[in-house]
């Protein structure tokens, strides 16, 4: 991997994203409203409140980030830009390294607003550190966009990308231990939500949230969700095909 050429397609996507207002506030306004409405919505619960607050706000983050980034991704793919980046001197690592480093740039901003705003603004208790929990929400929404990268690959249209969301996000969210906690599910559920990488995002939010200090769940649901967001992006590499000039 070569640091300049990453921080030149870095830069290059950032560019492209300032030009695109909407989808700006796809990423940075949108969580925080639902977040908001969620709030509202639990205001005569505030346990309730604090248990699915803390899961939302990884799982918003990771969701706005995977919808945005396939379909950004899908763009480069479609109009032939990155098929045109591929017969330059420029490495697959370099490529993707760079539109996870854009897209993780705007990820961080995410992540400081998502939570600065629960636990400031709408009195999201947390017995943790507050810095963990934005570390959380930060390592979601970074594989929300490394899946993103990855699927936009079999995607041909902005439609059938959306429509990868169903298919990748939903089944993860019913598992995830949002809903049910995952140790009363049916064992083959349960088996099944334990190989799903938004399992131990919520579970990282959970254990901020529940427990003081630095919980040695909350490192191994971390690490699992670093890696599982690493294996997509290799996935990505793995699916760009480098045309000769």
């Amino acid at each position: 991997m070569n640091p300049a050429r990453t921080l030149a397609t870095a830069r290059r996507v950032l560019r492209q994203l300032t030009h695109d207002p909407r989808t700006i506030a796809l990423m940075l306004v949108v969580p925080c409203v639902l977040l908001t409405l969620l709030k509202y919505v639990f205001d005569d619960s505030p346990r309730t409140w604090d248990s699915a607050g803390a899961a939302l706000l990884g799982i918003f983050p990771l969701i706005t980030m995977f919808l945005v980034t396939s379909i950004a991704t899908l763009r480069e793919r479609t109009s032939g830009t990155l098929e045109r980046l591929l017969t330059m001197p420029l490495a697959k690592a370099d490529l993707l390294g760079g539109y996870a480093l854009a897209f993780g740039a705007v990820a961080v901003v995410q992540a400081l607003l998502a939570t600065g705003l629960s636990v400031l603004a709408l009195g999201l208790d947390v017995a943790g550190s507050t810095w963990l929990l934005l570390a959380a929400a930060l390592a979601d929404a970074f594989l929300g966009t490394a899946l993103g990268l990855f699927v936009s690959a079999f995607a041909s249209s902005e439609f059938q990308a959306v429509q990868f969301m169903p298919a990748v996000i939903l089944p993860q969210l019913l598992l995830c231990g949002l809903f049910v906690p995952r140790g009363s599910m049916q064992p083959v559920l349960s088996g099944l939500s334990d190989a799903l990488p938004m399992s131990y995002a919520t579970d990282a939010m959970t254990q901020v949230v529940h427990h003081s200090g630095l919980p040695t769940l909350f490192l191994r649901d971390i690490l699992v969700v670093a890696l599982s967001a690493l294996l997509a992006l290799c996935l990505g590499a793995a699916t760009l095909r480098r045309r000769t000039p």
